[in-house]
């Protein structure tokens, strides 16, 4: 990116990473709006040690994303881990207009979350850390997420009373609406040409709330549960378990927040028939319980 981020040092494989410059009373966030030279002027294959979205309102191009090349459309929304190695050839512009926000994961603050892994704004990133994250912003909402990074940066530029507190709201709305695409799985992956990973999601997402195993999902899609196992592992760094299990937190992360259901019962509804066990399940990935997650929602 450009002027606040800064070289921190080379993966094993030499490739350059780059850290969010700081400074007391400045919030650590950054804004730029594109198109412009992404990152900065004259470098290449470069990975992050922060968080980073990228919207392109207009595009016709491609970027690299962990060595594979992704074409750059209208609407598109990459969503970077940290991490990650991204490239651009050239000069070329990603997008012809669009936004680039980046800032560190400690920037948005949950008194429930260990990491921004666990963390319920941030877990498209999460997503991104072994596969790629592009999301599509539906064309009637573009206005609007255009309208969001404006706010953003107009706080961040001028500085006035507030624009601390202002610029973090302005960043938590973008992160909703991030965290709302990024929902639908299932869709992400078919726009991404994975057919077998959107099809195990379809299946995840129409039975989460079933006592449901590997070997049910990979009976439905007429695979052996190694098979799928193998393909799955590979393409997104995550077993199936592991995501029937993220599926099934994210809806308990909502019930807690949005209802006032007790914790058995939310147990219930996301697959978990022994609510001692959903507890379990819940406090392994977020290091609180159910109870003490809705008490600092």
């Amino acid at each position: 990116m450009r002027r606040s981020s800064v070289p921190v040092g080379r993966t094993g494989d030499g490739t350059p990473v780059y850290g969010l410059g700081r400074a007391p009373g400045v919030v650590p966030v950054a804004a730029s709006r594109l198109p412009g030279p992404v990152p900065e002027p004259g470098v290449g294959a470069h990975a992050h040690d922060f968080l980073v979205l990228l919207y392109a309102h207009r595009a016709d191009a491609t970027v690299s994303i962990d060595h594979r090349t992704w074409t750059v459309t209208d609407g598109d929304l990459f969503v970077l881990a940290p991490g990650q190695v991204v490239g651009f050839t050239g000069t070329q512009r990603v997008a012809e207009d669009g936004w680039v926000v980046w800032f560190p994961a400690d920037a948005v603050r949950h008194g429930a979350s260990a990491s921004w892994r666990s963390h319920p704004l941030l877990f498209p990133f999460a997503r991104g850390a072994n596969r790629a994250q592009r999301l599509q912003v539906p064309t009637a909402d573009r206005p609007g997420w255009m309208a969001r990074f404006a706010a953003l940066d107009t706080e961040l530029r001028t500085r006035r009373d507030g624009h601390q507190e202002a610029a973090l709201a302005h960043l938590t709305l973008l992160l909703v609406g991030a965290a709302r695409l990024s929902a639908d799985v299932a869709g992400q992956l078919r726009s991404a040409d994975e057919p077998l990973l959107a099809a195990v999601f379809e299946v995840i997402e129409q039975r989460y709330h079933e006592p449901i195993s590997l070997a049910d999902v990979a009976a439905e899609l007429a695979l052996t549960a190694g098979h799928l196992t193998t393909v799955v592992r590979r393409r997104t760094g995550r077993t199936v378990q592991q995501w029937i299990t993220q599926r099934r937190l994210q809806e308990a992360r909502t019930l807690l927040a949005e209802t006032d259901l007790t914790v058995a019962a939310i147990s219930r509804r996301v697959g978990y028939p022994d609510a001692s066990y959903f507890i379990k399940r819940f406090r392994a990935e977020h290091r609180v319980t159910p109870a003490r997650w809705r008490g600092a929602g």
